[in-house]
């Protein structure tokens, strides 16, 4: 065996600087495209994770007052009697922030008054007592609100104490505050104001698609004026589409003195939310693609030159009986010896990049099967983009030898 390599290693060393090259493309090739790869499945994982809300059946409705006539209490007092009694609702709540949309409200959460103890940062969504069902979310534990706990604040009073007195957390806020699991009628503060939990969500997302830390809160916010207010709108199944309609044309006509920004389905702001992780994603697939098929044309052309630059070697080998199979044998291995310094070598560059981007951006260190499936396709690739100029190669007739010496 080693003396079948050796003249292969000598063929080698004499086109060092090609074969460095070729190596050189591969070791790179397969940093950026397991690192890429890598990348691009969190995209799409994060795209794919449930937000534990039902998306498709849910609807926002975004309003706001502009005249001096404009009575905040009576108009939500009507619109929700309107929205609720349509057939095909389920259930409509108001609230001061769209879940998914890229804006929300943050309220750090803390066991001890004044932001002491334990405590983390929440997505906190105001909303009333039909939150939950509107959302369609779950509860893993507790309650919801019940109708006589949602506050509803008087701006002109500020010495009311408005913070709600009843909070449901999601189950990720909940076990990093209170790892032993005892969270149901736990007291926490908002700044210097108490509050219970009442109830523990499975799961949900809150103003963004990767934020799972979210709050509920038991309180209707009186908006400042000209402010949006929104109302969170779920159907049956099929009857999303017609009622959205209907309660856009309703409420544009049904009071002169506010205005009705936009409805939208909730699935708008996830697509809008989830567009940027799906473009990176589509981004690093084509780059992926871009460079295999550049360092498949790399392998190929270095077989293509040596085999025209050895014509009259090749037909040597072939009139002292060497077959085509051997003469194809011995690019596939020339290229195995290429492939594998540069394989080598990549390992190295994508666990090292791999490393970089995991500390830098905070993400999870790179995954060994994307390596691994690396080596494998880009071997493969190589030994393929190699076969056709060896079989070429294997087709000099032993006669060429005779007329080339």
């Amino acid at each position: 065996m080693l003396r079948d390599i050796r003249p292969i290693l000598s063929a080698l060393l004499r086109g060092r600087a090609g074969v460095m090259l070729v190596a050189l493309q591969i070791a790179v090739t397969l940093a950026v495209i397991v690192n890429a790869t890598y990348i691009a499945k969190q995209r799409i994982d994060k795209v794919r994770a449930p937000t534990g809300m039902d998306i498709d059946h849910i609807f926002i409705v975004s309003s706001a007052g502009f005249t001096k006539r404009f009575n905040y209490d009576a108009t939500v007092k009507e619109d929700l009697a309107y929205l609720r009694s349509l057939s095909g609702v389920v259930a409509a709540t108001i609230t001061s922030t769209v879940p998914l949309s890229g804006f929300g409200a943050g309220l750090y959460l803390s066991t001890k008054s004044g932001g002491g103890g334990r405590g983390l940062l929440a997505d906190y969504i105001e909303t009333d007592e039909q939150g939950l069902a509107a959302l369609g979310v779950r509860l893993s534990a507790g309650r919801f609100f019940a109708r006589d706990e949602v506050v509803h604040p008087n701006s002109l009073d500020e010495s009311v104490n408005t913070f709600p007195p009843a909070l449901v957390v999601s189950r990720e806020w909940a076990q990093r505050v209170f790892p032993d699991g005892q969270v149901i009628g736990q007291v926490v503060y908002g700044s210097t104001s108490p509050t219970r939990i009442v109830g523990v969500l499975e799961h949900m997302s809150g103003a963004f698609a990767n934020s799972d830390k979210v709050a509920l809160g038991s309180r209707r916010t009186r908006p400042v004026d000209g402010t949006s207010y929104f109302y969170i709108v779920r159907t049956l199944p099929g009857q999303t589409d017609r009622l959205l309609r209907m309660v856009e044309q309703h409420l544009t006509l049904s009071n002169p003195n506010r205005v009705i920004d936009w409805v939208r389905p909730l699935g708008y702001f996830k697509r809008r939310s989830d567009a940027a992780d799906a473009a990176l994603a589509i981004f690093l697939a084509c780059v992926t693609a871009v460079m295999l098929a550049v360092a498949a044309l790399g392998v190929y052309g270095l077989a293509s030159y040596h085999v025209s630059t050895r014509t009259k070697q090749i037909g040597t080998r072939r009139a002292l009986g060497a077959r085509r199979r051997d003469i194809v044998l011995y690019f596939m291995v020339e290229n195995a010896l290429i492939n594998s310094a540069g394989i080598l070598l990549g390992c190295l560059l994508a666990l090292g990049i791999g490393q970089w981007l995991s500390v830098r951006n905070h993400l999870p260190r790179l995954d060994l099967y994307y390596l691994l499936g690396g080596v494998l396709a880009l071997w493969t690739i190589g030994q393929l983009a190699v076969w056709y100029p060896g079989r070429r190669a294997a087709r000099v007739p032993p006669a060429v030898a005779t007329r080339t010496i």
